[in-house]
């Protein structure tokens, strides 16, 4: 019934663009004053909320037992070739969630921006549309519009309601992301002459000539890496963070870098399968360091924000490790893990955002002691602390196990020193939570400190409740995503094996031959 009910309307494109309505009511409220903002906030939590219930429906109608794209919308877009194309497989549904789930807990964090309320709740808006595009896009145009235009409402969340250095990180991450990009929309132009679409369902299945797969697979790595970002194109990432607002940053964290990780599972894989195992070495090597050396890193950092910032780019190294294994549990674990980042970094970003609210510092050394004056907000760190570090029970260790085993499968030598990783990462976050929170309340400002209002209460519970059940039942989520990574592993494969055999088949060279005989 409930299936019957998600596949009756175009159910993807109302999620997709249901936030862009909310936009056009906000813009179209007038006047100013207190009253004005707070009903600006409503809509923006309304919409963002119905947003989610809507994803929640295609969610319950979603069909875990194929690896095809369900709630397809189709239609003629540019000329007779690019398409207006949306579906989910298992892959992107999850994806989708995340983004329609993080988003109103964004909006109740943002009780604390008091300039330009109107202008910020649109560019949040507009900016959930772009990102639910991203992950139903099935034409590569499509994707790269969402994927490109992103950046615009991201780059104005940081540039006018960010720190003191915000122009500065703003035009970082424009312009490393945007020159990436570039080379990818140069690589769907070659997609299109050689193989006449650029819907992303026949393009899974077409064999693009080996020669030609490197080439492609360097351009889309180009904009993906820095997306995730991969050392060493993660400089922008610390800055950005930073510098934006708290619920910049989680959005920033939980959705945008997930971009970069979704891509190489969506598109450098399936398509481009010779190349991905040519350059897995690369690959390993490159995230292995970025766990290694991000890490020591954050060892190192006094600002909170940026501790946790050097954390993710270790975090994504897991998840690039996991994803070019080519294994089941390898790709497993790098979704899982995707989404888990993304709840947990959420988090914690929104854990420094509840104390920098109090005493407008991220100084780690300021801190101290705050289990006296603030329990519950000691113990929601701690959860969170916990599930960064992958203790069991929490859904940072489901995606980490699984990376590690799929990994051990492709290199031992990888794995070994990716689990070095898991090391550092416990060492600079419990370093991090036992400064903040243990000790003795040292500063006279610190004795005044109040604990989880209820807006930030209400915040946390669902990422909370969430973190748990990914960590206690895994299944659930893993259930989806099952089909259409075994569908994408066995694709891969056969695209392999037929170009291995039209090489086999192959006339020699004239002069190979003759030589040949002699």
């Amino acid at each position: 019934m409930i299936a019957d009910l998600a596949m009756g309307w175009p159910i993807l494109s109302v999620t997709t663009f249901l936030p862009l309505v909310g936009a056009v009511l906000i813009l179209l409220t007038r006047g100013e004053g207190e009253a004005v903002e707070q009903n600006i906030r409503r809509i923006a939590l309304i919409t963002t909320v119905v947003t989610f219930l809507v994803s929640l429906l295609m969610w319950a109608g979603f069909d875990n037992g194929t690896a095809a794209f369900q709630f397809e919308e189709k239609t003629a877009w540019i000329g007779d070739t690019i398409t207006y194309h949306m579906g989910v497989d298992g892959i992107s549904v999850l994806f989708v969630i995340l983004t329609t789930f993080l988003m109103p807990l964004a909006i109740l964090a943002s009780e604390v921006i008091t300039k330009r309320v109107k202008e910020y709740m649109v560019a949040f808006l507009v900016l959930e549309t772009l990102m639910i595009g991203v992950f139903c896009a099935l034409d590569l145009v499509l994707f790269y519009l969402f994927f490109e235009a992103g950046l615009i409402p991201m780059f104005l969340i940081i540039g006018i309601w960010g720190g003191a250095r915000r122009i500065y990180a703003t035009f970082k991450f424009f312009l490393y992301t945007l020159l990436g990009s570039l080379l990818m929309l140069l690589a769907i132009i070659a997609i299109y002459l050689t193989a006449g679409t650029t819907d992303v369902a026949v393009l899974l299945n077409y064999n693009f000539p080996v020669d030609m797969q490197y080439w492609l697979w360097l351009a889309f790595f180009a904009s993906f890496a820095v997306k995730v970002p991969m050392w060493p194109v993660h400089t922008w990432l610390p800055d950005a963070h930073v510098e934006a607002p708290t619920a910049g940053s989680v959005i920033l964290a939980g959705v945008l870098l997930k971009m970069g990780g979704y891509g190489f599972i969506r598109f450098s894989l399936p398509m481009f399968p010779e190349a991905s195992v040519y350059f897995t070495p690369m690959m390993f090597a490159l995230s292995v360091v970025a766990i290694i050396y991000t890490s020591l890193v954050a060892l190192v950092q006094e600002d909170m924000k940026k501790l946790i910032a050097y954390s993710s780019v270790a975090h994504m190294g897991f998840i690039t490790l996991g994803t070019f294994s080519f294994t089941e549990q390898g790709l497993q674990g790098a979704i899982i893990q995707m989404i888990s980042h993304g709840i947990v970094s959420g988090a914690l970003f929104l854990c420094v955002g509840v104390v920098y609210d109090r005493l407008h510092t991220r100084e780690i050394a300021r801190y101290g002691g705050l289990v006296n004056r603030m329990p519950v907000y000691a113990f929601v760190f701690m959860l969170f602390t916990m599930a960064t570090v992958g203790l069991p029970g929490t859904s940072g260790f489901v995606g980490e196990f699984l990376i590690m085993v799929g990994t051990f499968k492709a290199s031992t030598l990888a794995t070994f020193l990716a689990a070095t990783g898991l090391i550092l990462g416990a060492a600079y976050s419990l370093y991090l939570y036992r400064r903040v929170v243990f000790g003795e309340l040292v500063h006279a400002d610190l004795q005044d400190m109040e604990d989880l209002n209820w807006r930030e209460k209400l915040t946390f519970i669902p990422l909370m409740v969430t973190a748990l059940w990914i960590g206690i039942y895994p299944t659930y989520f893993t259930a989806a995503t099952d089909a259409s990574v075994q569908n994408l592993i066995t694709q891969a494969q056969a695209k392999m094996a037929a170009n291995a055999a039209a090489a086999a088949d192959a006339p020699a060279p004239e002069g190979a031959e003759q030589g040949a005989s002699h």
